[in-house]
């Protein structure tokens, strides 16, 4: 399945992501066209980065499902401290490295890795204050992440999880101290904002 997907991605045209606000605004950059990759809508970013409009500036960030890095790129366009970005597939991860080296950025970690096997370890760094987890859709890995994210010790004190996910996805069990303070439905796609207290 993974050569499969991998010969989609080299032999689809490119697509393009644009950064909205901040450092490298209105800037486009390549994307593979492939089955899964699914960068953010613009409209659905602009309502996340308002979302967090006082959070990202000096936060270290987390891109569970970096795909195109859309997610995670628009924050260190908007003075995140760092962002690591976890990509499975060889080609997409290829793809954003160059896109980051394109930024002159040095506050950005890409990891060609599966998302739930590096999330198995425990960590032994410092928290995230920012996660992004908008996933392939239709795989019910969204419980999964958030569980290995509570319990391996990836999360910083009062941190921000944006999810992404289907509209008909069974709705997100939380821990306790875990809420949703943001939500919002658009197309087939639901954006929650949730507070880890």
């Amino acid at each position: 399945m993974k050569k499969n997907r991998n010969s989609t991605l080299q032999n689809k045209p490119l697509g393009e992501v644009r950064i909205i606000a901040g450092l490298w605004r209105g800037r486009k950059l390549p994307v593979l066209n492939a089955e899964g990759l699914r960068p953010t809508t613009d409209r659905v970013k602009e309502t996340l980065f308002n979302w967090l409009m006082n959070d990202v500036a000096g936060s270290r960030c987390l891109d569970c499902f970096a795909g195109s890095g859309s997610l995670g790129i628009e924050a260190l366009s908007r003075q995140a401290q760092a962002v690591v970005f976890l990509e499975k597939f060889a080609n997409a991860a290829k793809l954003l490295k160059q896109n980051i080296t394109s930024l002159k950025t040095h506050n950005a970690t890409v990891i060609n890795t599966d998302t739930l096997q590096y999330l198995a370890q425990k960590n032994s760094e410092q928290g995230f204050e920012i996660v992004f987890v908008d996933p392939p859709f239709n795989h019910d890995l969204v419980p999964k992440v958030l569980m290995l994210l509570a319990e391996n010790g990836w999360l910083a004190e009062n941190a921000l999880i944006y999810v992404e996910t289907e509209k008909n996805h069974p709705p997100l069990e939380l821990p306790a101290n875990w809420q949703i303070i943001k939500e919002k439905s658009a197309g087939q796609v639901i954006s929650r904002l949730i507070q880890c207290l």
